[in-house]
């Protein structure tokens, strides 16, 4: 049997960041991914500039990785009216191919303890957790982190109410090759859903979308899907007939929910896309990972210091930091994204914010944070 100070469920960009900080403090930390590194995942790979001073204080160098600088937004309805607009803060480009294994071997060299091996079972009892894996590892601790993404096995079996409402979204992602401005992120409207482009490191080009299953499922395959659907966006059949695919073929992720979901659940202290996911369209979801683990691993130090005093203050303070940091950013994009869908609201939007262009900052700046402060 292992002993632990910590346990995170997940190895991905929460789970590892979180890591990096409680290590970085000193704090034994055990991460449980099931899947090897480096690894692509369907994902926009791209961060707000709101987390960089946090990433530079767990002296992460993300310059290292060659990562694209963006400043710049088009968006376009599906019959393909365009409006462009300066990013308020602006962010990085990145894949999450190089981005979480460059955090792994951070974490590592911190002195995080890493198992693939994937979680069967949590118990918490007498105020600590028992957890089992899939290889017959027994392992204990006094506080356990989820950062097992968007839905997972886990959410089953710790019967988390999400789980029990079918969720019909389906997401695709690719890397292509071809020309698109290093400083620009696209987003673009079809019948059913939106899709993301923005450069990554390499001259890698990702696209991403997001649709309804029921729309898709009409069709043979992706291939036929982006072809009759995607396409009938004007300006995406120009990225799509101008880039060449890298990856063997698309990836996909089915069953994504965005209905709320809990920070604390089973006492687990849930972080990233755990705790709650935003619209992709919002493009925050990677800066609100990384800040959930800043606020989660700063709460669980001052617990450990005795500056709180039990784990019920430790659950209530997270729960409360959480809902003031992202409910708000989560019910925008859930709202913008019911406009966009509509083409008939989608239009009427963009007609107004062509009157008055400083209204897209506006949204823009309502689903990000301001740049974090770091008090220590």
């Amino acid at each position: 049997m292992n002993n632990s100070e910590i346990i995170i469920i997940g190895g991905g960009l929460a789970g590892l960041t979180a890591g990096i900080h409680l290590s970085k403090k000193g704090i034994s930390v055990t991460i449980i991914e099931k899947n090897e590194f480096p690894k692509h995942k369907v994902c926009g790979e791209y961060i707000s500039n709101e987390v960089l001073p946090y990433l530079e204080w767990l002296d992460l160098k993300i310059s290292d990785l060659k990562p694209t600088y963006i400043d710049k937004l088009e968006f376009s309805t599906a019959n393909g009216t365009l409006i462009k607009t300066e990013l308020p803060l602006g962010g990085l480009g990145i894949s999450r191919y190089e981005l979480d294994f460059y955090l792994y071997k951070k974490a590592l060299s911190n002195g995080c303890k890493i198992l693939k091996e994937e979680v069967e079972n949590i118990v918490f009892e007498n105020e600590k957790f028992t957890i089992s894996t899939s290889e017959g590892t027994i392992l204990n601790a006094k506080l356990v982190i989820g950062a097992f993404g968007k839905r997972s096995n886990i959410d089953l079996r710790l019967n988390r109410k999400f789980t029990q409402q079918k969720s019909p979204w389906l997401a695709v992602k690719a890397h292509y090759s071809g020309e698109f401005p290093n400083d620009l992120v696209g987003l673009h409207n079809f019948e059913g859903g939106y899709c993301g482009v923005s450069k990554v490191e390499n001259n890698r080009i990702n696209i991403c979308y997001l649709t309804k299953y029921s729309s898709f499922k009409e069709y043979k395959n992706i291939a036929d899907f982006q072809n009759l659907v995607v396409k009938q966006n004007p300006h995406l059949q120009k990225i799509f007939e101008n880039s060449k695919l890298l990856f063997e073929k698309p990836l996909t992720i089915s069953q994504i929910s965005f209905v709320p979901k809990q920070a604390v659940e089973n006492h687990i202290l849930m972080i990233g896309d755990t705790a709650g996911l935003i619209h992709p369209l919002s493009g925050n979801g990677m800066a609100m990972a990384i800040h959930s683990a800043k606020i989660v691993s700063e709460l669980v130090i001052a617990y450990f210091n005795k500056e709180i005093k039990t784990r019920i203050e430790l659950e209530n303070k997270y729960q409360e930091k959480w809902n003031s940091n992202f409910n708000w950013r989560i019910k925008i994009g859930r709202l913008l994204s019911k406009i966009l869908l509509n083409p008939k609201l989608s239009e009427k939007l963009l007609h107004i914010v062509l009157l008055f262009p400083f209204l897209l900052n506006s949204i823009i700046k309502k689903t990000h944070g301001k740049p974090i402060t770091i008090e220590n």
